[in-house]
């Protein structure tokens, strides 16, 4: 509970920090209802929509409401998909608004202590450092290939664990080695003619988890007549951080990052997953009050672009004959690479370029799974629902695999697939994973 005092805090740094012209730019004409899920889903309640949240932070600025429980939770309802902001005809930034709000309200709170030892377990040492997620990642390997996995589910311990947390572990994908994931690349040459040199983000999930996708977007990557650096000094995004409230700690991960790529000399710093492209195309936005960095920023966002992109660009489908038999996809929209990288038409380019498929398009594809990096943990509830909603349009598809371009939604969509008792039938995969699949060489 938040008490009086820090209710004053929030408020006095809402005052001060609070882009309050940004604020003034929503003309609460309500564009955005029908986009934002949390509205959609929580029975159409002003407070859980972008035009309410944006009034709640107004009202806190200009002390007409206290920023008490409810405000709070407001907040944390959001599942920050921006959504909003492509239909917003006054182009408000609400993803940056929310960021902030969540900021000031984290720091100045007092978190309970076990909620103070989680939060700086995660975010100070966990994802800053990869060698430690290597290390998590290597625990996971081990309980999968030692037989705990197995006697895990055997003696029915998982169903001591909330249900989407248990059938999370069903989903997880299988964990590569600890040599694996420290004999990794730092340059690689491209096959055929070069056509452009990119810098190659590997993240910190996506280098340990989902490896293989890695390996696979790198191939990719090669075959389009990439030559690929891969930064051996790159960090986590800090995506994770700045969403939490942790918004420090996502600067210096932004300073880490652009001074590993700064000297490659590459056109583009290449992603694969949405959720990192987003928070890395906005570093300038998150380091425009340095000015140190602020121009370094700008300069390392103008060249972030995601894979499909890229890969549409260079022609990559119309070159690599690309076939699978029988498959029936359908294509789940990562959100920040639709509705913040403005990335929607190339990932279906390619997989409408796959012979021997049939793809079919997934009503409200552009919303929302409810994975929102751990929202499906902190907001399991909401989360599900969305999920639920989810699984309905695309098993009306008939597809036979559900391609997505960000691994929480990957996970997510597996998730939904096994809820609903359908793995015999559907399979979720990343994009660039199908792709290889499909490359004929």
């Amino acid at each position: 509970m938040t008490t009086v005092e820090e209710q004053q805090r929030i408020q006095t740094k809402f005052q001060e920090k609070m882009n309050q012209d940004e604020l003034l730019n929503c003309m609460r004409c309500g564009f955005c209802l029908p986009t934002c899920p949390t509205y959609i889903e929580s029975g159409y309640q002003e407070s859980h929509s972008p035009r309410g949240r944006i009034a709640l932070m107004k009202a806190v600025v200009d002390g007409l409401i206290e920023p008490d429980e409810d405000f709070e939770r407001s907040l944390d309802l959001c599942l920050g998909c921006r959504a909003c902001e492509p239909v917003c005809p006054s182009g408000v930034n609400y993803g940056h608004l929310l960021e902030e709000a969540r900021d000031i309200v984290n720091q100045t709170k007092q978190f309970s202590m076990p909620v103070r030892v989680v939060r700086k377990a995660v975010f100070k040492e966990l994802f800053p450092h990869q060698n430690r997620m290597r290390g998590l990642t290597g625990l996971l390997g081990f309980y999968q290939r030692s037989g705990l996995q197995k006697l895990a589910r055997g003696t029915g311990i998982m169903k001591l664990f909330p249900d989407s947390l248990a059938t999370m572990e069903k989903v997880l994908p299988n964990m590569p080695t600890m040599k694996e994931m420290k004999n990794r690349p730092e340059h690689l040459e491209a096959i055929g003619v070069k056509k452009q040199k990119v810098g190659f983000f590997s993240g910190c999930l996506m280098d340990t988890m989902f490896l293989e996708t890695n390996n696979a977007t790198m191939k990719l990557l090669q075959l389009a007549g990439c030559e690929i650096v891969i930064p051996k000094e790159q960090a986590c995004c800090g995506a994770l951080h700045g969403h939490s409230g942790e918004k420090d700690g996502a600067k210096e991960l932004a300073r880490r990052n652009i001074k590993a790529f700064e000297d490659t000399g590459v056109d583009f710093i290449i992603t694969n997953a949405g959720g990192c492209g987003a928070f890395l195309i906005d570093y300038d936005h998150l380091l425009k009050d340095d000015p140190e960095w602020k121009d370094r920023a700008q300069a390392f966002a103008d060249k972030i672009k995601d894979i499909s992109q890229i890969l549409v660009e260079v022609g990559f489908h119309e070159k690599v004959k690309l076939e699978l038999p029988n498959q029936i996809l359908t294509y789940q929209d990562s959100c920040h690479l639709r509705n913040v990288m403005k990335t929607a038409s190339a990932p279906r380019t390619l997989l409408q370029a796959i012979k021997g498929t049939q793809y079919q398009e997934m009503q409200n594809a552009d919303r929302c799974c409810g994975s929102a990096g751990i929202y499906n943990i902190l907001e399991s509830e909401m989360s599900m629902q969305l999920l639920d909603s989810k699984m309905v349009n695309a098993k009306a598809t008939q597809a036979t695999t559900i391609v997505t371009a960000n691994p929480g939604c990957l996970l997510q969509m597996k998730l939904g697939i096994e809820r609903e008792g359908l793995s015999s039938k559907m399979k979720g995969v990343h994009i660039v994973d199908i792709l290889l699949e499909a490359v004929k060489e």
